[in-house]
């Protein structure tokens, strides 16, 4: 009996120093310097999302829907990918500083609400090539959405915020739509 009690004792102690020395490669702490990072500061972006689902070249497409969403009053369970312009005024002619590229679906039942997840790609200055990922609820016909921002690229890194949208124009023929977007983010 001792011996077993010896033996699993060994086994015990080799099995914690083993996996201690694998943590070790699997995480370590690290100062946020080494990576570059500097005090955080607080950016504002003001820019113009358009949303086309009606058009010869449409920047929103359908993808799926459920057997019963043509007959529901909120279109609940139609999925629609975009890659939607990002413009400096609602005229989508104006300059374009990015693209809104992702998924929004209809998840609500009872109101036009749509479940949010997208990258706004920045193309233009100093956030050229960087990216902010939004993931929220937007109940469309309310009058300022607040989605949040769960993180970024490039820029953005290690980002966190708000994105607050107000519908400037809705075709309700078309269903095209212009948003403006406030967006208000930590990064370093």
């Amino acid at each position: 009996m001792a011996r077993n009690h010896l033996i699993l004792s060994i086994l015990l102690l080799f099995s914690a120093l083993t996996a201690s020395e694998s943590d070790q490669y699997f995480s370590k702490k690290i100062s946020p310097s080494s990576l570059g990072l500097k005090k955080e500061k607080l950016t504002h972006l003001h820019f113009y999302f358009h949303d086309i689902v009606t058009a010869k070249n449409p920047t929103a497409v359908e993808v799926a829907e459920a057997a019963m969403t043509n007959t529901s009053s909120t279109h609940f369970g139609a999925v629609l990918v975009m890659d939607d312009p990002l413009t400096v005024s609602p005229d989508v002619n104006s300059k374009m500083v990015g693209r809104a590229q992702g998924i929004y679906a209809s998840a609500s039942q009872s109101e036009i609400g749509f479940l949010m997840v997208l990258n706004f790609a920045f193309m233009e200055g100093k956030f050229n090539g960087s990216n902010l990922s939004v993931l929220g609820r937007n109940a469309i016909f309310s009058g300022v959405r607040e989605m949040p921002i769960v993180g970024g690229s490039g820029v953005f890194r290690f980002s966190r915020g708000y994105a607050q949208a107000k519908t400037h124009t809705i075709d309700l023929q078309t269903n095209n739509a212009v948003v403006e977007y406030n967006v208000y983010v930590f990064h370093h």
